[in-house]
């Protein structure tokens, strides 16, 4: 199967090594980073999303309109606008950017960060709320009559939408969590199921957990999986670990003399988020895993969103990736620290091997196929 790579696309050059330098939203560097990404091999950016942050559909809308390949994965929280304004906003910009959209839909794993903006939603009942989200969107976006809704959360009458997406039936729906309540949720809706970097067995049994939601909500096709990572890459295996070293000691020393490395946990001592409580559990349970898996870096920033790291020369870090696409992953996120200058270099150095070695093995896999389709018949 092909293989895809999603980078970010951030607004400023903070990172949690590196204080930003200027606006929240630098125009100049928004666009170097994107175009960075789009000439050196990457597939798509994420415009993530944050209570205080720049909204991040206008500035994915001023990158399709700078840029010609990039594909764009919009994050967008439920709380923040009913669900038939959020639709016209999606397909507006599916038609600036000519059909390369995808929207990454955020149920919101921290009670205070949700009440920043309003919300006062338990956790089950905003997975409840998301899911009824998704559906009206989805039909907005493929129904050309007008139609009521009366939900749990929302409710309207005769409503059509004027503006349709260019991809037909419409563009994916990304989607991610570690709890029960998110795998039925995004089990049913997503196209794409996103999950951060953990050890390949926990993978793994995540994975079949998305399979099975997908499969006890009546479909027959599961999401596709996204799993993300923080790649530390350097020309040989020494130098990498130092550099990874050196970028824990950063943010410790920057956590330590009060510096915000995260907006994400409200320097809470403890997550309320799954996922991040399950980044923990594993970097307390050890700090190296398989082939190049690190969980230092998710210690030092409490768990806070994709935070395991990948240590390594750029060709242990592609094997890494390798291990994660035999288990089925065909998305793969990446994000260094100096946001600007690790793009680059995975760019140049991970993803061509990676993209050579999926090749190989698609091209070896379907070489076999006849005979893979006639042993399952003849030993079932």
């Amino acid at each position: 199967m092909p293989v895809e790579f999603l980078g970010i696309a951030a607004t400023n050059d903070a990172s949690e090594t590196t204080p930003r330098s200027g606006a929240a939203f630098d125009r100049d560097y928004t666009l170097r980073l994107a175009r960075a990404h789009e000439d050196h091999g990457w597939d798509r950016v994420l415009f993530a999303y944050g209570s205080g942050s720049p909204d991040p559909a206008p500035a994915a809308a001023y990158i399709a309109s700078r840029l010609d390949r990039l594909q764009l994965l919009l994050a967008h929280r439920p709380n923040v606008s009913y669900p038939t304004f959020a639709a016209k906003t999606f397909a507006t910009l599916d038609q600036i950017s000519e059909g390369r959209l995808t929207v990454h839909f955020i149920t919101g794993g921290n009670d205070h960060e949700q009440g920043r903006e309003g919300d006062t939603l338990g956790k089950d009942e905003r997975y409840a709320r998301t899911r009824e989200y998704i559906r009206i969107v989805k039909k907005i976006w493929t129904t050309h009559e007008p139609f009521d809704h009366e939900g749990d959360h929302y409710r309207f009458h005769d409503f059509v939408s004027d503006v349709f997406p260019v991809q037909q039936p419409r563009p994916n729906v990304s989607f991610g969590g570690s709890s029960p309540a998110a795998y039925a949720a995004g089990g049913a809706e997503a196209d794409i199921y996103c999950l951060w970097g953990e050890p390949l067995e926990r993978t793994a049994e995540q994975i079949e957990a998305v399979k099975a939601a997908a499969r006890a909500a009546g479909r027959t096709e599961a999401p596709r999986i996204q799993v993300a990572f923080r790649p530390i890459i350097a020309p040989t295996e020494e130098l990498a670990w130092e550099k990874a070293h050196r970028t824990v000691g950063v943010i410790r020393t920057r956590k330590d003399r009060g510096d915000l490395v995260s907006k994400r946990h409200n320097a809470q001592a403890q997550p309320e988020n799954s996922g991040s409580q399950r980044l923990i559990a594993i970097a307390e349970a050890g700090e190296r895993y398989d082939r190049a898996l690190w969980t230092p870096t998710a210690a030092a920033t409490g768990g806070a969103g994709n935070s395991n790291a990948l240590v390594g020369t750029p060709e242990t870090v592609a094997r890494a990736l390798l291990d994660y696409y035999d288990l089925g992953v065909d998305i793969l996120s990446a994000r260094g620290y100096d946001l600007l200058g690790d793009a680059i270099d995975f760019g140049r150095h991970v993803i061509p091997i990676v993209r050579e070695e999926v090749a190989k093995r698609d091209a070896e896999r379907a070489a076999r196929g006849p005979q893979v389709v006639l042993a399952t018949a003849v030993n079932g």
